[in-house]
């Protein structure tokens, strides 16, 4: 299917932009008719397969801080809850008011090794290794620790600002062909969530070797090790196929800016704040927050919801305890984290398919009130798992997984709905916001991985979950032992939060009409307005 997705014709040609308005004659030559451009292609195979292997990368880095930090700070290095809920809150929602300034930044200045891709290259080793230290406890005092945990924290999230904006802006200088774009975004985003699933079989897999490797540690030390593991090998790999893009990706849509501002005409941020289109993308992104939530939420509901495995009986060492603890752990962790990934990578690699006969609004609408429907199934399941009505988690896998397959359609549409809405910004205005209209879904990315995340640990505060009562270097506690109020509220992280976040999102896309006959006259026309003013894309 992923060759089917990039089975189009590819032609490596120069772009050109000198003295676009002074060379009128060889403008006319050149330029392509408007019916021409939504049918050829601008960018070869390899530049595409090249592109989603950096988003692999990519992927795998974010995915390590996504999925894990919460679990690192709070279960591992044990830090104080109501710090932990400010550090995730505010410096996550700082960055994300970053993205659109780093947009803005992008959009305005072009050096000589090009627009968007200088920042791969600058940040790459920055993020490895902040990457790393983010996971690494230097065994400081309580205080000094929250102080480092703090600074490296906001750190990292500032510089990946640097470089997740620009990145996720190629497609749209890559190609003027909004179906091509489409085509790139999806298998980006297909392979960026790859990048997800390896981040994630990698950390099971540690699951299994560290206590095998280091079998004298104790439950935290282990946890310790497994995660700072973790951190190095995704940030070698990560960053190395990240940086491998800078040298093979080509900015082809380069709209020249204007000096100076029309009287009358909006700012920068007032004309994305006007994009109607793109606003309701960004809602609909806000609102699908909880879709994080699955992923996020998964080690935590492992940990004080679920237990799987034999009944553990008084009086067994302290060692087999901590066994058979952490092997439910990574079995629960396992079955979630196994259907969020076929929900999600199944939807990416069938969204080629759906774009034959679908567009983006009916999938997105289609799948989110599915998932919202599987959700509350889900919540069925837990409940009677939790309550002892029966004891077979195994048949919330089905739901799980429809539960999941928004995550995949969202990561592939949001990113292509926001390329046609800078397409209409375009034909609407004369200009083309491109970081910073891309700015908005990573600015959404950021503040939805933010709210998922405080959700988490506001959970630990209303219902006094401890996690040092369950783990420390002298006890290690089954979920079992936890008051059922507090498993049910530990489960609903994964069950009706999503569910009930996916509906909400669906209500914005009702009014996005960027589809169809509209979408087709937005390409034609804007091509005869390029065509107007010189500019050629080859």
């Amino acid at each position: 299917m992923i060759i089917d997705m990039l089975s189009f014709n590819s032609l490596s040609k120069k772009y050109y932009m000198g003295d676009a308005f002074m060379e009128k004659k060889t403008v006319e030559k050149r330029t392509d008719s408007p019916a021409r451009v939504a049918s050829k292609c601008y960018i070869s195979k390899k530049e595409i397969r090249i592109y989603a292997f950096g988003a692999l990368g990519q992927g795998m880095i974010y995915a390590t801080m996504s999925s894990y930090i919460s679990d690192f700070y709070i279960s591992v290095l044990q830090l104080p809850l109501l710090f932990v809920l400010l550090l995730m809150l505010l410096a996550r929602v700082w960055d994300a008011i970053n993205d659109p300034i780093m947009g803005m930044i992008v959009d305005r200045y072009k050096t000589r090794w090009g627009k968007m891709k200088p920042y791969i290259i600058f940040t790459a080793v920055p993020i490895a290794i902040l990457t790393f230290l983010m996971f690494f406890d230097p065994g400081l005092s309580a205080s000094s620790l929250m102080v480092y945990a703090a600074f490296v924290y906001v750190m990292w999230g500032m510089i990946y600002t640097a470089s997740d904006v620009p990145f996720w802006s190629l497609p749209n200088v890559m190609t003027p062909n909004p179906d091509e774009r489409q085509k790139t975004i999806s298998f980006g985003r297909t392979l960026n969530g790859i990048g997800t699933g390896a981040t994630i079989g990698l950390f099971l897999a540690l699951g299994l070797i560290v206590p095998r490797v280091f079998d004298d540690l104790s439950a935290i030390e282990m946890n310790k090790r497994k995660y700072m593991l973790l951190a190095v090998i995704v940030s070698v790999i990560g960053m190395a196929l990240f940086v491998n893009s800078y040298f093979h990706i080509k900015e082809r849509v380069l709209i020249p800016r204007k000096t100076k501002r029309d009287a009358g005409e909006r700012s920068t941020l007032s004309r994305i704040l006007h994009c109607k289109p793109l606003m309701l993308v960004t809602l609909m992104g806000v609102l699908s927050c909880g879709r994080y939530m699955i992923q996020a939420a998964a080690i935590h509901v492992a940990r004080y919801a679920l237990y799987i495995g034999p009944e553990i009986k008084d009086g067994i060492s302290l060692a087999e305890r901590t066994a058979y603890v952490e092997k439910s752990i990574g079995a629960v962790n396992t079955i979630f984290m196994a259907c969020a990934a076929v929900g999600m990578f199944g939807a990416m690699l069938f969204m080629p398919l759906l774009y034959k006969k679908f567009n983006n609004k009916q999938i997105v609408i289609f799948t989110c009130v599915a998932g919202f429907a599987a959700s509350l199934l889900t919540t069925l399941v837990g409940v009677g798992n939790i309550l002892g009505w029966f004891n077979n988690i195994y048949a919330c896998i089905p739901f799980l997984i429809i539960s999941s397959i928004p995550m995949g359609v969202l990561n592939i549409a949001a990113y292509a709905m926001i390329g046609d809405s800078l397409d209409y910004m375009e034909w609407k205005t004369g200009y083309r916001d491109t970081a910073l209209g891309s700015a908005c879904q990573s600015f959404v990315n950021k503040l939805g991985n933010a709210l998922a995340t405080t959700v988490i640990v506001l959970m630990y505060i209303i219902i006094s979950l401890e996690p040092s009562d369950m783990l420390s270097s002298e006890v290690v506690k089954a979920a079992y032992e936890l008051a059922t109020t507090q498993r049910l509220a530990m489960f609903s992280l994964i069950s009706i939060v999503p569910g009930i976040s996916l509906l909400l999102c669906a209500i914005p896309i009702f009014f996005y009409d960027i589809v169809g006959a509209k979408k087709d006259k937005i390409t034609a026309e804007l091509a005869e307005q390029r065509k107007a003013k010189g500019i050629v894309i080859e």
